[in-house]
């Protein structure tokens, strides 16, 4: 096995592992018989209980159980279960409830093991490196454990270490998760819209980023590159001197967890603001940058005393596309502008539905669904419950969720869960509308505009409510200002782009026979108070300035 883990330390390559396994079958007999006997005896119990006419009484039990024998299973086994936590379309509600409990956490391994781990990768003594070192790990993980130190520079430092042999255990597991996908998954109703080895596959390739701490390195430098410029973000910086494929060496984060209310509150931290930062940086991770955290549970995230939040334990990491982040903003548009029609098509884009459904059956369930959702006050709506009540379509209509799509949900379900435990009266909508309105209103691509167009015409309409409600929600957003805003749509107008809108808002201006004067001064009520003389001279100036008289008659109709 050492030869396997030296060649291919860096990169998943399920050929070369069953390559390596197929003419070394011994070395995964005994574990193989571990885990049929383990899954053998879970599935023995669920039959007796419907021998026994047991099903409702026992399925808290048997959810229990489920997730007790996949940690006693290890490492490979406790992030299936994770996986699973975010997959309504395979799993049970009961027992998805059970796996989202799931803890990444295992017993420390020895220490001095841990200490020689450490020297032999970095390859000098420790007191050379550190003059300080936590005789005991602060935390241990599935995949590893981690200390608090110094280094002889005087920085306060993290220190990962990864557990030992780790590398011969997934490889073991995922070869044997893959030889039983191959015989099992015609067999199984699953609806997966994948054949099952594609899905260890993506799998076993995410694992393999996860235990790479160079990787995990330059992930995290990536992302504190996506928020250099906001001050609320915390990245910890990387000692990449002293950090290789299984020790990694950080900055050390001074904070509380997320869930430490107490310690939050004790600070003069106000949990609302908290909570705004934590959404917004999600939001931003997921339609900006396309570049998003895919595990920010409690332990990753931290309140600093300073007012930041702090993001750390950058494994786990996945990439957008343009592509992906365009449609989803389409979806949301078509969501709040009730195109049930449109949405399903973008169902189809995103890999939830196959480009071959008839979505025609679909769209009355999506506003079934959907539509009671949108219709409900914005205090009843929570992202948990329309996750729960999607999750019945899933049996009924031929939907499935990509692996992509599988990290978000965890993402937004997990975030949730920990503004709730700020606030128990928490509704993430109340902080993601604003934060999409003014991404929406500013329209800083030609992607952006476009979209807003779409929200703001409907059948060739122009929706003056539309234009209210968004200026409405963007302003409980702290970070909208009317009047940069009012600019920047007003050089979009005069520009070359905005020949459309021109042509498009002047008949909305006279339509139906008259001046819509009404709903202009409605406007003008709602932003006056942020539009001072003062203010409004400058940008009028500043706009003079940029527009030459030539410019502004060309765009002028002849």
């Amino acid at each position: 096995m050492g030869e396997y883990k030296s060649a291919h330390k860096k990169q998943y390559n399920p050929e070369q592992i069953a390559r390596y396994f197929r003419y070394r079958p011994w070395l995964v007999w005994g574990r193989l018989i571990r885990i049929i006997f383990s899954f053998a005896w879970f599935i023995l119990s669920l039959q007796w209980d419907e021998w026994q006419n047991q099903v409702e009484e026992k399925k808290g039990k048997r959810a229990n159980q489920l997730r007790q024998l996949l940690t006693k299973l290890g490492p490979t086994f406790i992030k299936v279960g994770q996986a699973l936590s975010t997959r309504p379309d395979l799993i049970r509600k009961d027992f998805l409830e059970e796996l989202v409990k799931l803890q990444d956490q295992l017993p420390p391994f020895d220490n001095i093991l841990a200490y020689q781990i450490v020297e032999k990768e970095l390859k000098r003594p420790i007191d050379e490196i550190f003059c300080e070192l936590s005789p005991k790990p602060i935390a241990a993980a599935s995949l590893g454990q981690v200390y608090r130190g110094r280094l002889v520079s005087g920085e306060e430092i993290a220190l990962k270490v990864q557990r030992p042999h780790l590398l011969p255990i997934l490889t073991k597991d995922l070869y044997l998760m893959r030889w039983g996908a191959t015989w099992l998954g015609s067999w199984l109703p699953l609806n997966l819209g994948h054949d099952l080895t594609l899905i260890v596959d993506e799998f076993g390739k995410k694992l393999f980023e996860e235990i790479d701490y160079i990787n995990e390195g330059k992930n995290a430098e990536k992302f504190a590159h996506n928020f250099r410029n906001d001050p609320q973000v915390k990245v910890p910086e990387i000692y990449w001197n002293y950090s290789t494929n299984c020790v990694l060496t950080l900055e050390w984060i001074d904070g509380f967890k997320l869930t430490d209310t107490e310690n939050i509150r004790l600070t003069g931290l106000d949990p609302e603001t908290v909570i705004q930062i934590g959404v917004t940086t999600g939001l931003q991770q997921l339609l900006e940058h396309g570049f998003f955290h895919a595990d920010p549970h409690p332990g990753n995230l931290f309140a600093m005393a300073d007012g930041r939040m702090a993001y750390i334990d950058f494994g786990m990491m996945d990439q957008l596309e343009e592509f992906t982040k365009e449609t989803l903003v389409d979806a949301l548009v078509h969501l709040v502008n009730k195109d049930y029609s449109y949405l399903a098509e973008d169902f189809v884009k995103l890999g939830f539905l196959s480009p071959n459904t008839n979505i025609t059956p679909i769209i009355p369930a999506l506003e079934s669904v959907l539509g009671n959702a949108i219709d409900k006050n914005v205090g009843d709506f929570n992202f948990r419950t329309i996750t729960d009540e999607f999750s019945e379509l899933m049996y009924d209509y031929p939907f499935r969720v990509p692996a992509k799509f599988a990290l978000i949900i965890r993402s937004l379900v997990t975030q949730e869960g920990i503004a709730l435990s700020l606030n128990p009266n928490f509704k993430i909508v109340e902080v993601a509308y604003p934060y999409v309105a003014r991404r929406l209103l500013t329209g800083e691509s030609p992607a952006l505009r476009r979209r807003l167009i779409n929200v703001l015409f409907k059948d060739g309409k122009f929706q003056w409510q539309r234009l209210e409600n968004l200026i409405c929600i963007a302003r409980t957003d702290s970070q909208f200002d009317v009047l940069p805003t009012a600019k920047m749509g007003l050089e979009y107008l005069l520009s070359e782009e905005g020949k459309f809108l021109r042509r498009q808002l002047v008949l909305a201006l006279t339509e139906d026979d008259r001046l819509h004067t009404e709903e202009i001064q409605r406007l003008w009520d709602l932003v006056k108070d942020d539009l001072p003389p003062n203010r409004l001279l400058n940008v009028a100036i500043s706009l003079l300035t940029d527009f030459s008289k030539e410019s502004v008659t060309a765009m002028l109709p002849r």
